[in-house]
């Protein structure tokens, strides 16, 4: 091995990441020194990192080590255009280590399979096996299935229960609304009543869903575009909690602007907003900042396609801020931790214009219009 200590640490990975492939049935931790030749507290170190990252599991506590999902999606050889979705899975997770286990699942010719898994916290927790077909996908094969039932198009999610465990399960979209994967919540059944384990797991797994579909492409997170009207609340108005804690969610706006010859232009962008007025990006390349340049009038629209179908709709004129101020660095960060999961924001140099628009006008209702009560 290289005197290197960094070359040597490489080494040791490698090393033990093609042991662990080449015993299905896993190695236990005497075995993998052994073999490695390598100090207790080294090794400990390497298997801590490793798991963490999803790349080894262990079946449970002191027991076998062997590939974990990050290495079975390598070992299946998946597609080049689930890699991105996996590492941006792995991001995610890494930010927000989940309560319950959480799995990515993703179509294939034959059947949905998990191809990437990170378990929960909890001592006794629910893990389905990857790459094999199992009736706990149920709630995936819901969510990914062309077309979707007109109760998953109106809720955004499936959940499903067997004897033993329960699973809540929503679509990640590479285009923003048409389904390419789907996220798994699994927990044991023992743990939790279907109702409140949807109350709990809701939001925090549709802001994760989310911000997935954005790190993959994705300009809105709009799964299954419209919603039947049936069975919806008639409108009513959000308070101004409401309304806040809505806006706080990594939800795109949809701005309108006005082009110089007179017709109208709608643009997805990232937004915050601070009580008073929104803040816009421009990325470099945008011909939306021209147009509002030379027309400041506006209007912004931020909704959800699922219930309870809220959305903020708000009229004022955008001011130019400078992009190379003090605002923009944390501005970025903000955005990028709400949008993409991350907390190192984009380079600040790809920005062409900053806009702040005081709201003249602020709305927020949910609900459909003209939707009338049963009864």
């Amino acid at each position: 091995m290289s005197d290197e200590p960094l070359a040597s640490t490489a080494e040791r990975t490698l090393r033990l990441i093609e042991l662990l492939l080449a015993e299905p049935e896993g190695l236990a931790p005497q075995e993998l020194q052994t073999r490695l030749g390598i100090s207790r507290s080294t090794l400990f170190l390497l298997l801590a990192t490793l798991k963490k990252q999803g790349y080894i599991q262990q079946a449970e506590k002191r027991g076998r080590y062997r590939s974990g999902p990050r290495l079975e999606a390598l070992r299946a050889t998946a597609a080049p255009s689930s890699a991105d979705l996996i590492t941006a899975f792995y991001q995610e997770t890494s930010q927000r280590a989940p309560a319950e286990t959480l799995s990515l699942a993703m179509p294939s010719p034959v059947a949905v399979r998990l191809l990437a898994q990170v378990e929960g916290s909890q001592a006794v927790r629910c893990v389905p096996p990857l790459n094999r077909p199992l009736p706990e996908l149920a709630a995936a094969e819901a969510v990914l299935l062309e077309p979707a039932s007109a109760e998953i198009q109106k809720n955004g999610y499936a959940l499903h229960s067997t004897a033993d465990s329960i699973h809540l399960s929503l679509p990640v979209c590479r285009d923003g609304s048409r389904p390419a994967a789907a996220l798994l919540l699994s927990a044991p059944a023992f743990r939790w009543q279907p109702v409140e384990f949807l109350q709990t797991f809701l939001t925090d797994l549709r802001s994760a869903a989310a911000r997935l579909s954005y790190q993959i492409g994705a300009p809105a997170y709009t799964p299954y575009r419209r919603q039947p009207a049936e069975m919806l609340e008639p409108t009513s108005p959000l308070s101004e909690a409401e309304l806040s804690s809505f806006l706080q969610g990594p939800w795109t706006a949809r701005l309108a602007c006005v082009r110089p010859d007179g017709q109208p232009h709608v643009i997805p962008v990232w937004q915050e907003w601070d009580g008073q007025a929104f803040y816009v990006i421009a990325w470099q390349g945008s011909q939306w900042a021209e147009h509002v340049l030379q027309n400041p009038h506006v209007s912004l629209t931020v909704d959800e396609p699922w219930l309870p179908l809220r959305r903020v709709t708000v009229r004022g004129q955008a001011e130019s801020l400078s992009p190379d101020g003090s605002l923009l660095p944390g501005l970025l960060q903000r955005m990028a931790q709400r949008y993409l999961g991350s907390n190192a924001g984009a380079p600040i140099e790809r920005v062409q214009a900053v806009f702040r628009i005081p709201a003249e006008t602020v709305r927020g209702y949910q609900g459909m219009p003209g939707a009338t009560k049963s009864g």
